[in-house]
């Protein structure tokens, strides 16, 4: 089936549907020849058992004819139990029945058999019909022959009429069918041209969307939607390369020039403060690198679960991020809260917001921790200047600075805040940003386990 394979679908589609349709005409000429022999044989049958009733009242009345008048194509005979003929046809044989005697005493009255149509001088097969009558003390055997040729000959004229006109009919099926197909076909050609005009150009087209409302018209629109998403995916991955060059382009800048002027300058160089500023550099460049790699596989896991899901006890998580900031201040309820996630990133959800809570403070930080029905609620105040409403949404995406200037001296790179996006949406969490009294609230949101 390989050469099968190798045809185009339109081909194929033709080809199956041009099988399906000998495989039907063939099934259905052989229903109609068959069904159509059997319906003209069994009247056959009726006429010769309807004649050899009547002859066999007329036996038992005592009012035969001789000859018995019949119906053209008939021949009748009446046979006693010594197998003389003592009544005929006009154009039976009035010395040797129809049936030998082995077959007329096989033969129960009412019912025929068919024998060759050369004994009794016809062509093709005859079927004999045999009823008893009583003829004053005797029985006699009224037997009915009567010829099938005609039927023969209409079952092998239908024969040829449809060897003529099936393969016609198959051929106009055919050519149809392949019209049909192609007009069908039209539109998922017209989706391949679309795509290989937008491979070939590199835009960001679309693919055209035939105006039925078929399943070529669904494919043309998820397909639309799934070209929407990579073009979105690309943009995003340019953009964000561009950010990470750019975040990565300044400590390096710093450090390049820092080194050179030390090179050009050694003996001026204070080269203890030299080392701290660039160890300050490449730990810069380390938690920002680390940032980006975070981002990433939060990216590519995106469709998976958390891994390592586990309980996880938020009031301990909380006191032990808590004290590497010696400003912050957390308050836990008396029960504890147990929530559902991987222990590793929700600490550095913790540890971001409070990083950004530090830094932007003015002089404390507070962490507080309570219960609602479904969610674990960790909420962090500072009293900083806070974030205006209107950014409030825009402060989430990567490498988003208010303030860039500051943000940069302060160490922050932008991405933060869309870290702790991610990993929450991961856990099925939320967060909100809100006004404090002065300063910023923020409002995490954990499922409980």
């Amino acid at each position: 089936m390989r050469w099968f394979r190798r045809l185009s679908l339109r081909a194929r589609l033709t080809g199956v549907s041009v099988a399906a349709l000998c495989a039907g005409l063939l099934a259905g000429g052989l229903a109609l020849i068959a069904v159509l022999n059997f319906a003209l044989l069994r009247t056959i049958n009726e006429d010769a058992l309807d004649t050899a009733k009547a002859v066999a009242a007329l036996v038992e009345q005592n009012a035969l004819s001789d000859p018995i008048p019949v119906s053209p194509g008939m021949q009748v005979q009446v046979v006693d139990d010594q197998d003389r003929v003592r009544a005929v046809s006009a154009t039976a044989d009035r010395l040797v029945p129809i049936l030998y005697p082995d077959e007329l005493k096989a033969l129960s009255s009412g019912r025929g058999t068919v024998i060759g149509g050369d004994r009794i001088g016809v062509d093709g097969a005859v079927r004999v019909v045999a009823v008893d009558a009583r003829q004053g003390a005797d029985t006699v055997h009224v037997l009915v022959a009567r010829s099938t040729a005609d039927v023969a000959a209409g079952i092998r004229l239908l024969r040829i009429t449809l060897l003529v006109v099936f393969p016609l009919l198959i051929l106009v099926l055919a050519v149809v069918s392949w019209q049909v197909v192609g007009a069908a076909l039209s539109p998922v050609e017209a989706l391949r041209s679309g795509a290989e005009e937008i491979t070939g150009r590199a835009r960001t087209d679309r693919l055209p969307v035939p105006d039925s409302s078929d399943e070529i018209h669904r494919l043309a629109v998820t397909l639309n939607d799934m070209l929407r998403r990579l073009d979105a995916s690309r943009a995003r991955q340019r953009a964000f390369v561009a950010d990470a060059a750019h975040e990565l382009r300044s400590p390096l800048t710093t450090m390049r020039t820092e080194l050179e002027v030390a090179q050009r300058l050694p003996d001026d160089t204070d080269w203890p403060g030299l080392s701290a500023d660039l160890l300050t550099d490449v730990e810069r460049l380390s938690r920002l690198v680390d940032d980006l790699l975070l981002l990433a596989r939060a990216d590519d896991a995106a469709t998976r679960p958390v891994a390592r899901i586990q309980e996880i006890p938020v009031g301990e998580l909380l006191s032990a991020v808590a004290s590497r900031y010696p400003s912050v201040r957390v308050s836990l309820p008396p029960a504890p809260v147990l929530v559902a996630g991987e222990p590793d990133a929700l600490s550095r959800v913790v540890a971001n917001l409070l990083d950004n809570a530090v830094r932007h403070a003015s002089t404390s930080v507070e962490v507080t921790l309570s219960s609602e029905p479904s969610w674990g609620l960790i909420t962090v105040t500072d009293d900083g200047p806070g974030i205006p409403e209107g950014d409030r949404e825009r402060v989430f995406g990567r490498f988003t600075r208010l303030d860039d200037a500051r943000a940069r001296d302060a160490g922050g790179s932008g991405l933060g805040l869309a870290i702790v996006r991610e990993l929450l949406r991961q856990h099925h969490g939320t967060i909100t940003l809100g006004d404090a009294e002065p300063g910023l609230r923020v409002e995490v949101r954990l499922p409980k386990s």
